[in-house]
């Protein structure tokens, strides 16, 4: 593929760091004599070792000689053992047709960032110029909107329902434009689909395998990326995962976001991309100008942990995950159930940590939920926070079944009730006295 009309003015000025190349060579070339680098000496570092306690009793020991590798600079893509281990497990879960592509930009390539929200973003700084169109489905995750509206973008909504966004919709937006087998200035197809594929944040949709071939589909027809943000992914509540986009991509025209927040820690800040080599490469540069890597420490903790493991323990822990948020899933439901019923609508999550509820005869929730729905004592988040103006109103409020206990989801969905019941009684009082005022 050619990229390059794909790449924002930011990312093509970006350089390469010398100082950072040069500071990456000790790792290669161990004997040279380094006098370039501004490595600090090992010896004045203040920590010696390490030892880490596991939830099954086990440790993870970090001895001297490595806890001065996990207390140094590190290659900006990331350790190298870390790297190795996360292709290897791309290439289990997804086998993606790019490991093996040529020619070699449109390659499958990794590198390691400090959580996949930070991966993304650099993303998007290097895909969006003021005034490019990308698609994006409504609702979506705020810190997704909140990184792309500074960017002068403009963001096109795509509809979508309980099953992801719908493909038939979207071939209508995208036949606004031609075919892209001509670009024109005046003709600026979208650049780029994100989604959240599993679990979306907020609305807990996943989308059919189906769907993901025919989206897959417009993107080749278009020539548009797709990012593929699978947060959720291993929080998939069904036994057979759902087919990635990656899986697809024989193109190179999907770029992956992977998270281990959800099944590891979400404060080691350990997230990575996968996509074409010629783009990540891009992603590279610009962590080289801001971050200049991911915690190396944090890299060779997370590295050990998945060396003890293995392939094997690490989905089995990751299993776990999704069974335990599986159950919070149920107490959820059966709540809603309990205390919702005739008052909201919803649909079952099939991934993720999230009910979107659409209250009824509510118009606006952003006030009862961010004022009156503390003062009951329930945090939840309002609707209009999730959609790409958050000026309209919206009936919609999100709850978040991973962190409360069953007993406390079971309060809290019944003090939204009560609260529902009382905003209708508060509007239906409103209209009363309109009509008395009228007549």
């Amino acid at each position: 593929m050619d990229y390059s009309h794909f790449l924002s003015t930011v990312s093509m000025a970006r350089k390469t760091n010398l100082a950072r190349m040069t500071n990456e060579l000790e790792q290669k070339m161990p004997s040279l004599v380094m006098l370039s680098g501004g490595l600090p000496n090992p010896d004045c570092f203040p920590i010696k070792t390490a030892s880490i306690s596991l939830i099954d009793g086990t440790t993870i020991e970090i001895g001297e000689k490595l806890m001065k590798r996990a207390l140094q600079y590190c290659a900006t893509d990331g350790v190298p053992e870390l790297l190795s281990w996360l292709r290897d497990l791309q290439l289990k879960l997804h086998n993606p047709p790019t490991a093996l592509c040529a020619p070699k930009k449109s390659q499958m390539k990794i590198c390691v960032t400090s959580g996949s929200q930070d991966g993304l973003s650099k993303v998007y700084d290097m895909l969006i110029n003021p005034g490019d169109n990308i698609l994006l489905d409504e609702p979506n995750f705020t810190g997704t909107l909140a990184a792309l509206r500074p960017l002068g973008c403009n963001i096109i909504k795509v509809p979508s329902d309980a099953h992801g966004i719908i493909p038939k919709a979207l071939k209508e937006i995208l036949s606004r434009w031609q075919s892209d087998k001509v670009r024109t200035l005046n003709n600026k197809i979208p650049k780029f689909l994100y989604t959240v594929p599993n679990g979306g944040n907020p609305s807990g949709s996943s989308l059919t395998a189906e769907r993901k071939k025919e989206i897959y589909q417009l993107a080749r027809e278009y020539n548009f990326l797709i990012i593929e943000d699978d947060a959720y992914y291993f929080l998939q509540f069904e036994k057979t995962k759902a087919p990635s986009f990656l899986s697809m991509d024989v193109d190179g025209r999907v770029i992956r976001g992977d998270s281990f927040s959800k099944v590891i820690s979400p404060g080691m800040r350990i997230g990575f991309l996968t996509g074409p080599a010629f783009l990540i490469d891009k992603v590279i540069l610009h962590i080289q100008a801001s971050t200049l890597q991911t915690s190396s420490f944090t890299q060779i903790l997370v590295s050990q942990l998945f060396n003890k493991w293995g392939q094997r323990g690490f989905l089995e822990n990751a299993n776990r995950a999704a069974e335990f948020y599986k159950n919070q899933r149920e107490a959820m439901l059966a709540a809603a159930d309990k205390w919702l019923k005739g008052l909201a609508d919803w649909y079952i999550p099939k991934a993720g940590l999230y009910l979107w509820i659409k209250i009824k005869g509510i118009s606006d929730t952003y006030q009862m939920i961010t004022e009156k729905a503390l003062d009951k004592g329930v945090s939840l988040l309002p609707g209009n926070d999730f959609m790409i103006d958050s000026s309209k109103p919206s009936p919609y409020v999100r709850a978040c079944f991973s962190f409360a206990s069953p007993d406390q989801i079971d309060q809290g969905l019944q003090k939204l009730a009560e609260l529902i019941r009382e905003e209708l009684n508060e509007i239906c009082g409103r209209g009363a006295l309109t009509n008395t005022f009228t007549d």
